[in-house]
């Protein structure tokens, strides 16, 4: 098999991940007040959990079970009906002082994503470069276009040019291009974060303490999901869950058509 065609098949091994990591993004519009607050309260990114339990790190599912899958897809719905509740299923990179050299680097992140993705402002070039809309017929207040290629790249290499997926606004003729969202493996260390985006100027996410019960077990969102009450693994195997530490990747918006850099980098 040719590295080129290798690359192809992991990239469609990776595109529900991809696909699933997007959805994260769209509560997310606007919730930078949040951010602060939210940060302070968060426990230490969680420790890497076994390799069967590797739902997140792109690329690809190899070793996701059936089990793993639906609570993948499980906590996208979840996400989608309640994201912007921060608390113990969300940890954020902890909020510090911005230095020079941060605001320099991320403008010229900025500045690149801004022109690389221009183009795309006709929705239909970016579905032409393979970015797929995921549940493009269910209302949100975001939608993201991923390209599985750029998300299965990113885990390895960054390019500001290159994000993992796009995100557009949708109209009453199409779609309005807004932004563009950077992903990163969720093994990733804060150091690794901050070498592609500093961390002075924005906050990564990623998505934590996540309980699903057994199959057959009825699913009460109140105790589980990452809208539920369980947040231990303890917690979680007394209730007969099985837990999961972290899911997906870390993630990051950039909304490079904004008026200032604060708007630029809101999270």
């Amino acid at each position: 098999m040719t590295p080129v065609s290798s690359l192809k098949m992991l990239g469609r091994l990776s595109v529900a991940v991809c696909l699933a990591v997007l959805l994260s993004a769209g509560p997310h519009i606007r919730a930078r007040q949040n951010a602060g607050s939210s940060s302070n309260s968060q426990s230490h990114p969680p420790s890497q959990p076994p390799s069967s339990q590797s739902m997140g790190d792109m690329p690809g599912m190899a070793g996701m079970d059936h089990g793993q899958m639906s609570a993948n897809q499980m906590a996208n719905e979840q996400m989608m009906q309640g994201h912007h509740h921060m608390g113990p299923h969300m940890h954020m990179t902890a909020v510090r002082p911005a230095s020079a050299d941060d605001w320099t680097r991320a403008d010229e992140v900025a500045a690149t994503l801004k022109d690389s993705i221009e183009k795309y402002k006709d929705y239909h070039v970016a579905l032409a470069d393979g970015f797929e809309p995921f549940l493009p017929n269910l209302p949100q207040p975001m939608y993201h276009f991923t390209s599985a290629r750029n998300g299965f790249l990113e885990a390895f290499t960054f390019d500001p040019a290159r994000p993992t997926s796009l995100l557009y606004k949708k109209t009453a003729t199409g779609y309005e291009l807004i932004g563009a969202m950077y992903t990163m493996p969720r093994r990733a260390t804060e150091a690794q974060l901050n070498e592609r985006i500093p961390l002075g100027v924005a906050q990564w996410h990623l998505h934590t303490n996540l309980c699903m019960p057994a199959r057959g077990q009825k699913f009460d969102q109140t105790r589980f999901g990452l809208n539920g009450s369980i947040v231990t693994q303890d917690a979680c195997e007394a209730a007969g869950g099985k837990f999961y530490p972290a899911i997906f990747g870390w993630m990051v918006h950039v909304y490079p058509f904004e008026s200032s850099r604060e708007k630029i980098w809101e999270q």
